[in-house]
């Protein structure tokens, strides 16, 4: 789908998109989300200074999601060299900054070591590389530094064809906000809705020991989703 067609569906964005061009495009494909619903103090102290916490129903929830990022291009360059496609997992919280709902970083992961390298130098994001393996039907990363271990293995359930609102506020966020020495950056994006399916799970082994106490085997929610086509603004950089 071209730009332009990506740009006029947004009834479903709970704000608009930045008014000056988007200048990068990616598009987040097969992807898996795990969720789990978790104690608010448990997240506060990971919380940078000046954001909240984001809550549904009064629920605050943590969420890893799985993913293969392709085809990282600049708006007038279709992909950049070295950098475009790799595995991806990012393990995030749901917060309120300057009054706009987002997501934050806990720990990024990538399975191409260039990748990481510009990433986290350009968007300020906390990328680091693990080794990473997938199949249509299992997912495994590594990391030994951290002494990190991801594996999952599914088959995929029927397409939900009526999310529900908590389906809807973990999967549809148009931004996100990253601490870097005294500020914080805020990317903004867009992209149609994520086309959702169930995952009838077969195998889950979660273990990143600095996260323990918001992660565990067995997930509130699972969703696996095809993908999205992406939009990207540059960042705002907001001085703390």
């Amino acid at each position: 789908m071209k730009a332009k067609e990506i740009l006029k569906q947004k009834e479903h964005r709970p704000f608009d998109f930045p008014e000056n061009s988007w200048k990068f495009y990616q598009e987040w494909n097969k992807g898996i989300f795990l969720h789990w619903e978790v104690n608010p103090e448990l997240v506060k102290p990971h919380l940078p200074k000046g954001m909240e916490l984001d809550t549904i129903d009064g629920k605050t929830w943590v969420s890893l999601v799985a993913f293969d990022m392709n085809h990282i291009g600049i708006r007038s360059i279709l992909k950049i060299p070295r950098v475009s496609d790799f595995h991806e997992i990012n393990l995030r919280i749901y917060v309120i900054y300057k009054g706009k709902p987002g997501v934050y970083f806990l720990s990024m992961e990538g399975s191409k070591r260039s990748s990481c390298k510009v990433l986290r130098t350009l968007s300020k994001f906390p990328y680091r590389f693990s080794k990473i393996k997938r199949t249509d039907f299992s997912y495994t990363s590594k990391n030994k530094k951290f002494d990190d271990l991801f594996h999952i293995e599914f088959e995929l359930g029927n397409t939900i064809e009526t999310r529900s609102k908590t389906d809807v506020w973990l999967t549809e966020r148009y931004v996100v906000f990253q601490d870097y020495s005294k500020n914080i950056a805020e990317y903004n994006v867009h992209h149609l809705e994520w086309p959702l399916q169930d995952i009838n799970l077969k195998k889950l082994d979660v273990n990143y020991p600095r996260f323990s106490d918001l992660m565990n085997n067995k997930p509130d929610k699972i969703h696996y989703s095809k993908g999205v086509q992406v939009l990207a603004w540059n960042k705002i950089r907001h001085r703390i």
